[in-house]
């Protein structure tokens, strides 16, 4: 199981013709967390030409809401939300401010404006994946340590931490469809003697198929 969204808020800024567009991104996970954040945009710039509000949550984007906020119909709100749904993004929300500076720039140039900020601001919240995976605690003798180690390093599983007490316990990543794989694996090295059991199951973060630890 993954999908996309952002890493962090973020905001960004352009001029275009003479309009001030601001745009703000925040990864959210409910509706009550997308509401408030472009509450508190619209009242921070409450004297803003338009504050254009777009959000999209959910596995299979049960919740999406947008607004052109005075904007022609069509021009800001849907186009936002309609990249969102292409680049197959989720669990995000966006504020789009606009300040404007006396230039029209009809319904393309409103279309490519919107568009263009919240790629921009994207771009700095960063779009990563969002991938399952099982958190497995492996309990083995110190003897096995280097061993398993090793193993578990070249079969490219993460080793999220160590703790020692009067064994070794290691806590590692796995996705969920190479758990049992891993738990065989670490069960033919050890003989049977290692203690094996899966502790979590989480979301975590990945950029470039690389785990953000």
């Amino acid at each position: 199981m993954r999908y996309k969204t952002l890493l962090k808020y973020a905001e960004a800024e352009q001029i275009i013709e003479k309009s001030k567009f601001i745009g703000y991104a925040k990864p959210v996970e409910k509706e009550e967390e997308a509401i408030a954040f472009i509450e508190s945009i619209r009242s921070k710039h409450w004297n803003a030409t338009h504050n254009v509000p777009v959000y999209l949550i959910g596995k299979n984007n049960e919740i999406q809401r947008y607004s052109d906020d005075g904007e022609p119909a069509g021009t800001a709100g849907i186009p936002i939300l309609d990249m969102l749904k292409k680049e197959e993004i989720r669990n995000v929300v966006i504020v789009v401010t606009r300040y404007f500076g006396g230039i029209k720039l009809g319904t393309g140039g409103l279309v490519r404006a919107y568009t263009s900020t919240a790629k921009l601001v994207l771009k700095e919240a960063k779009v990563i994946e969002k991938v399952l995976y099982d958190l497995i605690k492996i309990r083995i003798d110190y003897s096995l340590m280097g061993k398993v180690q090793n193993e578990l390093l070249t079969a490219g599983y993460v080793i999220k931490e160590t703790f020692f007490d009067d064994a070794v316990n290691l806590y590692i990543y796995s996705e969920p469809d190479q758990t049992e794989r891993c738990v065989q694996m670490i069960t033919n090295l050890t003989s049977g003697k290692a203690e094996i059991q899966v502790e979590d199951t989480v979301y975590l973060n990945v950029e470039n198929g690389v785990l953000l630890k």
